[in-house]
């Protein structure tokens, strides 16, 4: 039965109508009629526009993995041991393959891949890999071995700086057990401050926390010890390495002291190391990775020095690996870093994290390193 024309225009008053499309744009604008104005605010590409354009690539990757609906649980379970810009490296079962991640679910995940994931893959033929090569971007000589269809759900997860105030996890480790933090006791001089961070980030995503005061072997007795400059005394990273590094060690955190140099700790070490996987994180130039190549010299990773300059460490780890341990284990060796993030930390939970300032027997660089990093963070 039609609607009356009355009841109709009642029903279609409240849609808004579309104007009619201009069907000769060049020839106005080339006469001078159109106003260029009006013009370029038609044309801007506000954010808007990009948020609802990734939103729309977003959802048609959704359905487009939901149409595909692959069972994922026969495909061998991989580790990812390495993460490059096209492909990562996965181990499985002794065997280490270099894949691709499939582009419906690198738009449809929350973050990247990262090392220390775990992901079931495909692995793929000869032909096969020649249709994934033909569709990355030319110039690429790498030929794919296997495809990484899921990712499996994360136990811990080490974040960095990006996210420092907790606002995006942008994670740079996952599944991870512990966190080998490794200070310098000199050259360079240790940065507590960074060290109460990195204790923080362990702890928020996880991982147990191992402090070691690495290259003791530059420690002077107590009678030749330098006294601190006047510039120095109003700094809270001059504190004596040994007293402010004795401290921690009363708060319950498992603690070693080690020289690459002079092999000393290096067997209190593998003990902590054994059986686990093992984020190696500390400022450049703290000696990871000489510590690492003297537990287990096959590793052979780069050492870098100490710039005469400035005497701080130059970067030598580029990016984050899965290195195994001979003894059971493995080591995730980190790039040198100034700040990891803290995920799902905030003001009111951040004294969690200390525990002597809670109870007012923080000494004072550990009071100021809580207020700087309550400072740092969103009310």
């Amino acid at each position: 039965m039609a609607l009356p024309n009355v009841a109709y225009r009642t029903l279609m008053s409240g849609k808004p109508k579309k104007g009619p499309r201009e069907k000769d744009l060049t020839s106005r604008y080339l006469s001078g009629a159109l106003d260029e104005d009006r013009l370029d605010s038609l044309e801007a590409f506000k954010p808007s526009n990009k948020q609802r354009a990734q939103g729309k690539i977003v959802r048609t990757s959704q359905l487009r993995q939901e149409e595909s609906a692959l069972d994922t649980s026969p495909l061998p379970i991989g580790h990812v041991i390495q993460v490059f810009s096209l492909f990562c490296e996965v181990e499985s079962e002794g065997t280490t393959y270099l894949c691709v991640v499939r582009k419906t679910l690198q738009r449809i995940s929350q973050t990247q891949l990262v090392v220390g994931d775990f992901v079931r893959f495909r692995i793929v033929e000869r032909e096969g890999a020649s249709e994934l090569q033909a569709s990355l971007p030319p110039g690429n000589q790498q030929l794919p071995q296997g495809v990484v269809e899921e990712v499996l759900p994360r136990k811990t997860v080490l974040t960095r700086s990006d996210s420092f105030k907790g606002i995006v996890q942008h994670p740079i480790v996952a599944n991870a057990q512990q966190m080998l933090i490794v200070i310098s006791a000199k050259q360079p001089r240790p940065k507590w401050g960074l060290v109460d961070r990195m204790l923080v980030a362990a702890l928020s995503g996880g991982l147990d926390p191992v402090l070691c005061l690495n290259k003791i072997d530059l420690l002077k007795s107590a009678g030749e010890e330098e006294l601190p400059s006047p510039r120095d005394s109003k700094d809270s990273d001059s504190a004596d390495p040994l007293l402010a590094f004795d401290h921690y060690s009363s708060l319950g955190y498992r603690s070693l002291k080690t020289s690459a140099e002079i092999q000393t700790g290096l067997d209190a070490l593998r003990e902590v190391l054994r059986g686990k996987d093992t984020v190696v994180a500390g400022h450049s130039g703290v000696g990871k990775s000489s510590l690492i190549n003297s537990i287990q010299s096959s590793l052979d990773l780069r050492v870098g020095e100490i710039s005469r300059y400035t005497n701080k460490g130059i970067h030598t780890t580029t990016s984050a690996r899965r290195y195994p341990l001979d003894f059971g284990g493995s080591i995730i060796d980190t790039p040198g870093v100034k700040m990891l993030g803290l995920w799902q930390v905030t003001r009111e939970n951040l004294i969690d994290y200390f525990p002597d300032v809670a109870n007012e027997t923080a000494p004072p660089r550990r009071q100021e390193s809580y207020e700087r990093i309550l400072e740092s963070l969103r009310e």
